[in-house]
């Protein structure tokens, strides 16, 4: 029904003066967008109108496919988004590469002062910027407004690595000559965002590139393109204040066809690629069969382990808050709850009693703490997997049914009883599931922890300082992030972000995870006038 209505719009564009029906069908439809309401005027503030270009490059542009975005709180569309065609994305590339000739040769701190000016234009509009993701993602207010931040914080820390970047000076073995490494940009990145994070992300890729000496080009999920869009424009115009290519940090709305494209590109020079564990996969077998380099932040089947001398008071709220918020989607949402047997049932009576005392609402609403699933797919996928849990032996002890109320609304739900090794259990499923699951020792439950595929957060609580350390050690967590009494969700900026295994192996925005925008060269340096060659060999 969606499609007829946009085929009927674009045909009326096309052929506006045909019929006066076909021109009330239009008025009617565009009055039914969400940003003609006065309620939702503010979406005007970001540059944003009914119909809005997914191509940008320098200029903009679009003549793909229609798509409409719709808000998860009550399904009602917002705006249009025209896709790029692969031709437009070919158009792109090309200036991005002619971009990057022009960015290249800027010294790393002057790069840092733009990516500063990018954090500052976003400082101007995060609460409106905040306000888009909560209406397009779903998320709530203040998770929107932090996401941005979070890109704000990371233009921040990438202004300072601007001027620290360096390869060490090494000792040669051979006299007169000096060893050393070389870092320099890999090019294009092309960067691949999913939905559940439609700013955060970008920006984690987009400040650490720029200042490496990289061009980016975007692909947003195709339910947020709205974001993608309302993001581009605040950078964009950072780039032409500065007399700089636009293409310097370029987008492409689009599907499949664009994603496939940017995996099988030999001249997209890294892929950094946020998704789903499956199509995750499917992307690094094309990028990996043209031996390119790729960043995968994929799924993640997060574990808190609750021993029996850990403090309550900081498990209940950690628990809560890494399992309910966002709806449970987060990739480091905590989907098990590793009990220890003393505390189990103690823990669980609380986390219900939390549970229900969650507000549920609007997601712009400041008081709401719980808001929509971003698809209506997702409550599908909802229902399938309690209806799985209960059949492999789980008793659903809260939520465990869909809202009655506009929008993708489900019931944050918590399950006990299950086996820890459910096929269930151990999928990842991206909703707010929360496997409740009772151990009886610290071996048992480092090995429950690392025994699903995935491997990005986990977190202990306890008070026992060897646990700690054999938690942190080669045979405790074989995740990327290992967490003591705090939850598996909220990670800082300041360290390397992502996991093992199915998780991808990638790393992203903090410590030394600039490497992986940059090519390494080592370099030596004869400056004497004789050739002693390595390993003491003669060869005369």
């Amino acid at each position: 029904m969606q499609r007829c209505l946009t085929a009927t719009i674009a045909l009326h564009t096309a052929f506006r003066r045909k019929t006066f029906a076909i021109h009330c069908k239009h008025t009617a439809a565009m009055s039914t967008l969400l940003i003609n309401q006065p309620k939702y005027a503010w979406l005007k503030e970001l540059g944003l109108a009914e119909d809005n270009d997914g191509v940008y490059h320098g200029t903009w542009g679009g003549k793909g496919e229609v798509i409409t975005s719709y808000c998860p709180a009550n399904n009602e569309p917002i705006a249009r988004v025209r896709q790029a065609t692969i031709g437009e994305y070919e158009e792109t590339v090309q200036k991005s590469r002619e971009a990057w000739k022009v960015w290249a040769d800027i010294p790393a701190p002057k790069r840092g002062e733009i990516v500063r000016q990018i954090g500052d234009a976003l400082r101007k509009k995060i609460d409106v910027l905040g306000r888009l993701v909560s209406l397009e993602m779903g998320k709530i207010y203040v998770e929107g407004v932090g996401e941005v931040q979070e890109y704000i914080d990371v233009c921040d820390y990438a202004v300072g690595l601007s001027r620290m970047i360096g390869g060490p000076i090494l000792p040669s073995e051979r006299p007169g000559h000096a060893l050393l490494e070389q870092w320099n940009p890999v090019g294009l990145v092309g960067v691949i965002t999913a939905f559940n994070f439609p700013v955060a992300v970008y920006g984690w890729n987009n400040a650490l590139a720029l200042i490496c000496g990289n061009v980016c080009l975007w692909k947003g999920a195709p339910s947020t393109p709205l974001t993608s869009v309302a993001v581009t424009k605040i950078v964009a115009e950072v780039l032409e204040h500065n007399s700089l290519p636009g293409a310097i940090c370029s987008m492409t709305c689009g599907g499949a066809d664009v994603g496939t494209a940017m995996a099988k590109d030999e001249r997209v020079n890294l892929l950094s690629f946020t998704g789903s564990t499956h199509v995750g996969k499917m992307v690094s077998l094309m990028v990996q069969e043209r031996f390119g380099r790729q960043l995968l932040e994929l799924g993640g089947n997060n574990a808190i382990i609750v021993f029996e001398d850990a403090d309550l008071n900081l498990v209940v709220p950690s628990a809560v808050f890494a399992s309910v918020g966002t709806a449970g989607q987060r990739c480091t949402t905590t989907r098990r709850l590793i009990l220890h047997e003393s505390v189990h049932d103690t823990v669980v009576e609380r986390i219900t009693k939390a549970y229900n005392q969650v507000r549920i609402g609007d997601p712009w609403d400041p008081s709401t703490l719980y808001g929509p699933l971003h698809t209506k797919q997702a409550v599908e996928q909802y229902l399938a997997a309690v209806q799985k849990a209960k059949e492999q032996g789980g008793t659903v002890v809260c939520g465990g049914k869909v809202i009655d109320r506009p929008g993708n609304y489900v019931e944050p739900t918590i399950i006990t009883g299950l086996a820890h090794d459910a096929p269930i259990v151990h999928t990842e499923t991206f909703v707010p599931i929360l496997y409740v699951l009772k151990f009886k020792d610290e071996e048992e439950a480092f090995a429950w922890n690392n025994e699903v595929k995935q491997g990005l957060s986990s977190s202990i609580f306890t008070k026992d300082m060897g646990r700690v350390f054999r938690w942190l050690g080669p045979k405790g967590s074989d995740c990327g992030i290992v967490n003591v009494n705090i939850p598996t969700s909220g990670a800082e900026i300041g360290g390397a972000f992502g996991g093992e295994k199915h998780t991808g192996g990638g790393r992203e925005s903090g410590s030394d995870s600039w490497k992986q925008y940059m090519r390494r060269s080592t370099c030596t340096i004869n400056y004497s006038k004789e050739l002693p060659l390595a390993q003491g060999i003669k060869f005369e």
